[in-house]
């Protein structure tokens, strides 16, 4: 007689085989040179490890990293393969794809809670990220982690519009937007993993794009947050978020009641 216990595993690894298919197809689609959702799903594997999250958080974050852009193959729009910035018109139509994903994934069988997380991996830490503009601990601890796991994943990979960042470059952009866009708790535990495959980035040695600057518009462009929005240019924004006490940059001095991450003691 087969177990309950051994049902859902079977039930777990065939939805596994399920949308690792699917991630595939989004990747072709959106033109990576290797294989992403994959190496989302790896990175985010290892950090809801280190966070000790339950079995069933991880089988969704596992599921919810693999369908992630499933919204962008639903949408099929050229702009996202195609070199350059996005219009105003192309970042808000990009903007859609989270939800889009959502739907697409519960189309797909995908549990209630991996279908949510796709909804929410571009919710960012200060709150200004998408659909939602969820803040802090409103976003789930799965979600914060997609959100940080995609965005290293991306950005040490070739993409149409530029060449892979070093992960020097890419471990910079992120500890630059601890408290702003990442978790810094799940920031600390990505740069503390282990040298594996899926942290090594895709860069060809002396062409890599090494700029922060690169790696920003890399993120403002494709997670479609629109320049208009504030009159400060990113960098005076992050240093206003910052005063204003979303989050202390990484290495930054503590205030009190938080550590040196902006996340409470």
């Amino acid at each position: 007689m087969v177990s309950t216990r051994q049902q859902s595993s079977e039930k777990e690894r065939a939805a596994r085989d399920v949308f690792a298919r699917l991630a595939a197809e989004a990747d072709t689609f959106e033109a990576y040179a290797h294989p992403h959702a994959a190496r989302v799903a790896a990175i985010a594997e290892a950090l809801a490890a280190r966070f000790g999250l339950g079995r069933e958080d991880r089988a969704n974050l596992h599921i919810a990293a693999l369908a992630h852009d499933l919204g962008e193959l639903a949408m099929r729009r050229d702009y996202i393969r195609r070199e350059g910035p996005l219009t105003e018109e192309e970042r808000l139509d990009l903007a859609r794809h989270p939800v889009i994903g959502e739907q697409e994934a519960a189309r797909a069988g995908a549990d209630r809670g991996s279908q949510l997380l796709v909804r929410w991996h571009h919710e960012w830490w200060d709150g200004t990220g998408y659909p939602d503009a969820l803040r802090r601990e409103q976003i789930p601890l799965p979600a914060r982690i997609l959100r940080a796991a995609d965005s290293y994943a991306a950005l040490t990979d070739d993409r149409p519009s530029r060449r892979a960042l070093t992960e020097e470059a890419a471990r910079k952009h992120l500890v630059e937007w601890a408290g702003l866009e990442f978790d810094p708790r799940v920031v600390r535990a990505l740069l503390s993993l282990a040298d594996g495959p899926e942290l090594r980035s895709y860069a060809r040695r002396g062409e890599a794009g090494g700029r922060e600057d690169g790696a920003r518009d890399l993120e403002v462009e494709r997670a479609g947050i629109d320049r208009a929005e504030t009159d400060l240019p990113l960098d005076e924004r992050a240093q206003a978020v910052r005063a204003e006490g979303a989050g202390a940059a990484v290495g930054g001095p503590a205030e009190p009641g938080v550590d040196e991450w902006g996340a409470p003691k």
